[in-house]
């Protein structure tokens, strides 16, 4: 009687576990640093004058902290796909399990 009401609760998934996916924190972080790299090569790409070098010693700022930049994301995303976060559908409340009002 106990396993019916256990499956009955999480909709027939007792014991099957999942990967939190795409609302992973570290994606999210992976994708932003990432994207702001691009920019930030494509900025160091163009945008590379002589005024630019003259304020960085001859060094193409942009592009290498976008490069470092795209680096750190990359490995972001890839510690996402070695260690991805498991949710345990047990420790997820259902509905009923929720105080009145709420």
């Amino acid at each position: 009687m106990s396993s019916a009401a256990g499956s009955d609760r999480d909709g027939g998934t007792t014991g099957k576990r999942h990967a939190a996916g795409a609302f992973d924190v570290r994606n999210i972080i992976a994708g932003l640093i990432g994207f702001y790299g691009v920019v930030l090569v494509i900025v160091g790409l163009v945008d590379n004058g002589a005024a630019q070098q003259a304020r960085t010693g001859r060094v193409n700022a942009n592009l290498w902290a976008g490069l470092v930049m795209i680096v750190v994301g990359l490995a972001f995303f890839v510690w996402t796909r070695l260690r991805p976060i498991v949710v345990d559908p047990t420790d997820i409340p259902a509905d009923d399990d929720r105080p009145p009002g709420h």
